[in-house]
């Protein structure tokens, strides 16, 4: 585990997810990509903002992070801490291919390099690589549908995603659990080249924000650590959210 890093939900990431009645026609049936492409949007929109509390369990030491943050497109995005009092005003800045943290105790902002894209940030299960991700499943991944719903507002359709030879991906496999209520994210399973479960995310408590329902909590757990996780619990989010170009600039960074 590290300390400060980076951050949207691209934790932003970040994110996530219709048939009619079991006996639907196929052309009833949503399409591959528009799945895919439900769990990509479900928590993104032209821009937002919102509060969220990160909580992290480890096998040493627990500790809850609340954050204000704002995005726009895939590319940018801003977080910053604002509880606990020792940790306020640390931040998170992403434009483009790019994060910096700013560190308020020593006045200094710093650029996380290549060689530690895949740390922990903030000390969480995610990574700056999570960050970053601005690419699409349906870009991304070969996939196919391995289970759908067997009746409408019930069950789940299964994806089993494979990357594509030059994605840029560092996973064997990804498998999408997609709700037939909601068509939001349920759950993403992440398999290295060798086979082996490598951590899975939950998603759960879907709300309709600004008319579209959104997973308020996700859940990362890591397969060789499953007693350990990393929470997210939005508090408060909203899309179309006017922002200007100076909110995601090293400047900004450093205001409280």
């Amino acid at each position: 585990m590290t300390t400060p890093r980076s951050l949207l939900l691209s934790f932003a990431s970040l994110g996530f997810f219709l048939l009619l009645s079991g006996t639907a026609s196929a052309a009833d049936q949503p399409s591959i990509e528009e799945l895919l492409d439900g769990v990509d949007d479900s928590n993104r929109g032209a821009s937002s903002e919102g509060r969220m509390t990160m909580s992290v369990k480890t096998d040493r030491w627990d500790r809850s992070m609340t954050m204000d943050l704002w995005s726009r497109g895939e590319e940018h995005s801003l977080i910053k801490i604002v509880a606990p009092a020792k940790e306020a005003g640390m931040a998170t800045l992403r434009a483009e291919d790019n994060i910096w943290n700013y560190l308020p105790k020593v006045d200094r902002v710093m650029k996380v390099p290549a060689a530690m894209m895949s740390g922990n940030w903030m000390g969480s299960h995610f990574t700056n690589n999570d960050l970053v991700r601005s690419s699409r499943f349906a870009d991304d991944f070969d996939a196919k549908i391995t289970q759908r719903p067997e009746k409408e507002g019930e069950g789940t359709w299964v994806i089993e995603c494979i990357p594509k030879e030059n994605a840029p991906v560092v996973w064997g496999k990804v498998i999408i659990t997609v709700s037939e209520k909601y068509r939001v994210g349920e759950s993403i399973t992440y398999w290295d080249e060798d086979g082996a479960l490598v951590r899975t995310m939950t998603f759960s408590d879907v709300q309709m924000i600004d008319g579209k329902p959104v997973p308020m909590k996700m859940k990362m757990v890591p397969a060789d650590e499953p007693n350990e996780y990393t929470e997210i619990v939005y508090e408060k989010l909203r899309f179309e959210v006017d922002l200007p170009d100076s909110v995601f600039t090293l400047q900004s960074i450093r205001q409280r």
